[in-house]
C-alpha cells in the first residue's frame, strides 16, 4: 500500500529524534512526536466519519498543530483546505459551500456563528486555537498513535488552494499529490536543502509559499525550522543566528533593512535568503547585498503551479528577474490572440507545463478547459520575456495591461524607470479611463520617508527617455500601496479608487 506525498515527507520520518521545530515559547517538537501527533489526528478524523477524497477546510492561527493537521490529511487521504485567516465568516461560506467539504476546524472564538449559518450544511465543526487548545486536540488525546496510512496514487488530490477572487469568483486550484511532492523535491535540489539546514519560518500557512514551498523543502530534506507565528522584527533578529536560511516575502527584507541590528556579522553564517510571492525591487537587492553580502534568490510561483522558475543557487542572481525554468518545468512565452511564440526577448503570455502543474479548478469545468490548455500548458496570466540569456522577467499580470489608443503599455516597464527616481520609494501604474484613448496610465508614486519627489522633474525625464504613448497623464503621491498578506500590490483596489476621481478631474 503506498502513499507517495505521505511515505516521502512523512512516513520516512516517523523514528526520527532530531528537531522539527523549534517554537517561540522555546519547545522544541521532533519529528517523531510530530508524526506521532498526525497519527492520532488522522485517527480522529477517521472517528469524525471523514473519508478518503473528502475535503477539510481549516482556517486557524500558524501553529504547529495545524502542520499536524496537514499531515494527518496526507496519511487518510483527505484533501487539504486552509484558508487565509482575513477572510471573514461569510467569505467563509462561500469556500465551505464550493467545496463540499466535510469538516471546518477554526477558532472557538467563530465556531458558534460558523456553526449556526452552516447548519443547513452536512459538516461538522471542530476547533483548534492557537495555544493548542479546543475540540480536535480533546478528540486526538483520546485516538491511537498508530493509523495505517491511506493509499492514494500521484494523480489523487492532496489540496485546494483557492486563489484570491479579486477578478471574480475564487477558484479552486486541484493540487495533486504529485504536484506538492515533485516540486518540493525539485527546490530541495536547486536550493542545496540537507538535513544540516535550519530554515527561519515567519510565513503563514494558509498560503502556497509557506506551507508548500518552505514546509515541504524542509520536510524533503529532513531540515528543521525555527517557527515564528508571525513576521516580527525583533523575533527575526533575535533568530537569525540560530538559522542557515531564511524564506520570505519583499516587506520582510525592506523591514529588516530599516533595522540597524540587522548587519553583516548577524548573518554571516547564513547560507540562503530567499524571496518571492512579489516583485522585489532592484534596489532591495542592491542594498541588501551592500548590507549584508547575500545576494536575495528570487523565484517565480503561483498558486496552481507552486514553483516555476529560480534563479541559480551557483550563478549570477540576476535583479529585476526570476531565473529559469525549475529541472521537468517548461515555459514559453506566447502571443495571446494567436497562441504562437513570439520571438526572442518580446512580451508576450507566460504559459507553463510540468508535474508541478495543476489538475484544473474545483466545479469549474469551463475555466480549466479556458486556462490549462490540451497539451498541458496552463495560461498563467502573467505576461513576461526571456532576455539573451534566458533569465525570465515578469513584466505584470494580463489584466493590469494598459491598451491606449491601441498600443500596448506595460506597467512594470514604468513602474521600474520610477522606482529608479530622486526620493522615489516605489510605485505602481494603473489604467484609468480615457475619453479619447479608451484608457491611459496613471502613476502612483510612495515617496521616501521624510522626502518629497519633483514631480515636475520626474514628469520630464519621463518625457526624455520614454516614448510618448507610455506617458502617464498625472503623477500622483500617495502615502502607501495596498497589498494582500503575501505582499502582492493589489492594484484592482487602486483601480477601483481612482477610477472616479480622475474621471472626475479630466471630464
Amino acid at each position: 500500500m503506498t502513499n507517495p506525498l505521505y511515505d516521502n515527507l512523512f512516513l520516512s520520518h516517523a523514528k526520527n529524534t532530531k528537531p522539527f521545530l523549534y517554537l517561540s515559547d522555546g519547545k522544541i517538537l521532533t519529528y517523531k512526536d510530530f508524526i506521532t501527533s498526525s497519527s492520532k489526528i488522522a485517527n480522529t478524523l477517521n472517528r469524525l466519519d471523514l473519508k478518503s477524497g473528502d475535503r477539510l477546510a481549516i482556517q486557524v492561527e500558524k501553529s504547529p498543530d495545524m502542520l499536524t493537521v496537514y499531515a494527518a490529511c496526507a496519511q487518510a487521504g483527505i484533501i487539504f483546505l486552509p484558508l487565509n485567516t482575513a477572510y471573514t465568516v461569510n467569505e467563509i461560506l462561500y469556500f465551505i459551500e464550493d467545496s463540499g467539504a466535510r469538516i471546518f476546524i477554526c477558532d472557538e472564538n467563530i465556531s458558534e456563528e460558523i456553526s449556526k449559518k452552516t447548519s443547513h450544511l452536512n459538516i461538522k465543526i471542530e476547533t483548534l486555537n492557537a495555544n493548542g487548545t479546543g475540540s480536535l486536540i480533546d478528540l486526538a488525546l483520546a485516538s491511537s498513535e498508530i493509523f495505517d496510512p491511506i493509499e492514494r496514487n500521484e494523480n489523487d488530490l492532496a489540496a485546494l488552494l483557492y486563489t484570491s477572487g479579486t477578478t471574480g469568483k475564487s477558484k479552486g486550484a486541484m493540487l495533486t499529490q504529485s504536484n506538492l511532492l515533485s516540486n518540493g523535491q525539485t527546490l530541495m535540489n536547486e536550493w542545496h536543502f540537507t538535513e544540516e539546514d535550519i530554515l527561519l519560518h515567519a510565513l503563514p500557512l494558509f498560503h502556497t509559499h509557506g506551507l508548500f514551498v518552505a514546509t515541504n523543502v524542509v520536510l524533503a530534506a529532513g531540515a528543521s525550522m525555527v517557527f515564528l507565528p508571525k513576521f516580527d522584527v525583533e523575533a527575526i533578529i533575535n533568530n537569525l543566528p540560530n538559522s542557515t536560511t531564511m524564506m520570505g516575502v519583499p516587506t520582510f527584507y525592506t523591514r529588516l533593512l530599516d533595522d540597524s541590528r540587522f548587519t553583516k556579522a548577524l548573518v554571516s553564517h547564513m547560507r540562503l535568503f530567499i524571496s518571492g510571492s512579489a516583485p522585489l525591487l532592484s534596489e532591495t537587492h542592491i542594498q541588501f547585498e551592500k548590507r549584508t553580502g547575500h545576494r536575495i534568490l528570487e523565484r517565480y510561483g503561483m498558486t496552481e503551479t507552486n514553483m516555476n522558475t529560480s534563479n541559480p543557487y551557483s550563478g549570477e542572481r540576476r535583479a529585476g528577474t526570476v531565473g529559469f525554468p525549475l529541472p521537468g518545468v517548461e515555459i514559453k512565452i506566447t502571443n495571446g490572440c494567436t497562441q504562437q511564440l513570439v520571438e526572442q526577448g518580446s512580451i508576450g503570455q507566460i504559459e507553463v507545463r510540468g508535474a508541478n502543474v495543476f489538475k484544473g479548478y474545483w466545479n469549474m469545468p469551463d475555466k480549466t478547459k479556458a486556462e490549462l490548455r490540451d497539451d498541458g500548458f496552463f495560461i498563467t496570466g502573467d505576461l513576461g520575456k526571456f532576455d539573451e540569456d534566458g533569465y525570465l522577467h515578469i513584466v505584470g499580470r494580463d489584466k493590469d495591461l494598459i491598451i491606449s489608443g491601441g498600443y500596448n503599455i506595460y506597467p512594470k516597464e514604468l513602474e521600474m524607470f520610477l522606482d529608479e527616481q530622486e526620493c522615489v520609494l516605489e510605485s505602481a501604474v494603473i489604467g484609468v479611463p480615457h475619453p479619447d484613448f479608451g484608457e491611459t496610465p496613471l502613476a502612483l508614486i510612495v515617496p521616501k520617508e521624510s522626502k518629497k519627489p519633483d514631480l515636475k522633474k520626474i514628469m520630464e525625464n519621463i518625457q526624455k527617455e520614454i516614448a510618448k504613448f507610455k506617458h502617464p497623464r498625472e503623477l500622483v503621491l500617495i502615502e502607501n500601496l495596498p497589498r494582500n498578506t503575501m505582499g502582492k500590490v493589489q492594484k484592482n483596489l487602486l483601480r477601483e479608487k481612482f477610477k472616479a476621481t480622475f474621471l472626475n478631474k479630466h471630464d
